[in-house]
């Protein structure tokens, strides 16, 4: 794979996952655009989400059985035409339906990571999962704020527009470029869904990876879910464009996963999940003096988002590296039961981040944080033992 393959790749990556946050830029707009209450708006944003789950789920094992050139064009060229018919929308309930359309369709980030896997050697497979990783975090943090300018000076429809012509580029691009692929699998639809519980049955190494991320993503989105109830509170008294320039700040991980991706190269994927566990850990106890308020606080918040976000999305690559190692045929099947897990633990997450701050304020949002980073931290700890029992016992003698 040439580095412009690998730099197209990361950019249809954040494009394709900005599809998936921008619209909680604009929806403020779409209730003023449309003249609905803003509770009926934000049923944009759970289309969209709810509709991106499903995709993961039904759309990303077809990677296993097609050809990722036909299969990544044409779902770009659906999310396009799903783009551009919410853009035209006359009324909330069709953009809702072209919403939940966007969400099932704007999936070929899942796919891509699979495809790209197979398609370098094994020492280079971290430092691609790395790169686009950062094309996918570049686009979930920089597509809201492109989509607030947007639409501030010219509507709610020209972010979906201007989404919508961005992604039948890429499609036109990919389909003169990205190269042709045989399907490692040749089953029927069907079993390739039960395939992917299956595989999160009978490999341990896919649990445990699930396991790390569920519990690090959960307290990822606790944590941004109480954020923003904390800075616009009494303890702070900001504004809403206070949490987004928060997220921009973590911009940061876009260059840290590919450095990530080429130290899980060098030291393998456990060794990076420990030191980005550790990183977790530290970052709610960081985040906690973000209750003081004031300069000191907001330093407090800045650092301990960044070590979070870096953590988290680090230890995507360790994950995505040694779940892509177990079977070369079923890669995107894996993928698809990490990302469910993945995604399941960040819904988990948000509810509990909001029951916690009901109860115990923010001291509780770091304080969740920190307990589900014990979890995963126990486990990998667990783990590692075990596996320096294993040699040691089959080389004892018989007793």
């Amino acid at each position: 794979m040439s580095r412009r393959m690998l730099v197209l790749l990361a950019v249809t990556c954040g494009v394709a996952v900005g599809n998936v946050y921008f619209p909680q830029a604009v929806g403020p707009l779409v209730a003023s655009g449309l003249r609905v209450d803003p509770d009926s708006a934000a049923l944009v944003v759970t289309a969209v989400q709810f509709g991106y789950a499903a995709g993961v789920f039904l759309l990303v094992p077809l990677g296993d059985r097609l050809s990722h050139r036909p299969l990544v064009v044409t779902l770009l060229g659906l999310t396009g035409s799903a783009l551009l018919a919410a853009g035209v929308a006359p009324a909330l309930p069709p953009l809702v339906g072209a919403s939940a359309l966007v969400g099932v369709t704007t999936v070929v980030a899942p796919i891509i990571g699979p495809m790209a896997a197979g398609l370098v050697a094994d020492d280079r497979r971290g430092m691609v999962s790395g790169a686009l990783l950062s094309g996918s975090i570049g686009g979930m943090l920089l597509s809201r704020t492109a989509a607030g300018a947007l639409g501030q000076w010219w509507g709610w429809r020209a972010p979906y527009l201007v989404a919508a012509g961005s992604v039948l580029l890429i499609a036109v691009v990919l389909a003169r470029v990205l190269p042709a692929t045989r399907p490692p699998s040749g089953q029927r639809y069907p079993a390739l869904l039960g395939r992917s519980l299956r595989l999160l049955a009978s490999e341990p190494e896919l649990r445990r990876s699930c396991l790390y991320q569920a519990a690090v993503f959960a307290g990822f989105s606790a944590v941004w879910t109480g954020v923003a109830l904390l800075l616009t509170g009494p303890a702070y008294g900001l504004g809403a464009p206070a949490v987004g320039a928060l997220a921009l700040v973590n911009a940061a991980t876009m260059v840290c996963t590919p450095i990530a991706g080429r130290q899980v190269d060098r030291w393998g994927s456990d060794a990076v999940n420990l030191v980005c566990l550790f990183g977790v850990l530290a970052s709610a106890v960081v985040l906690a003096f973000g209750a003081f308020g004031g300069a000191p606080g907001l330093v407090a918040l800045v650092l301990g988002t960044l070590l979070l976000d870096v953590g988290m999305q680090s230890g995507m690559v360790a994950n995505q590296v040694r779940i892509y190692s177990l079977r070369p045929d079923a890669r995107s099947r894996l993928n698809t039961a990490y990302m469910t897990c993945a995604y399941l633990g960040g819904s988990a997450g948000s509810w509990l981040g909001v029951r916690a701050w009901a109860h115990f304020g923010w001291s509780g949002v770091c304080a969740l944080l920190g307990s589900l980073a014990v979890v995963a931290l126990a486990r990998h700890l667990a783990w590692t033992r075990a596996a320096r029992r294993a040699p040691a016992a089959l080389a004892a003698p018989p007793t």
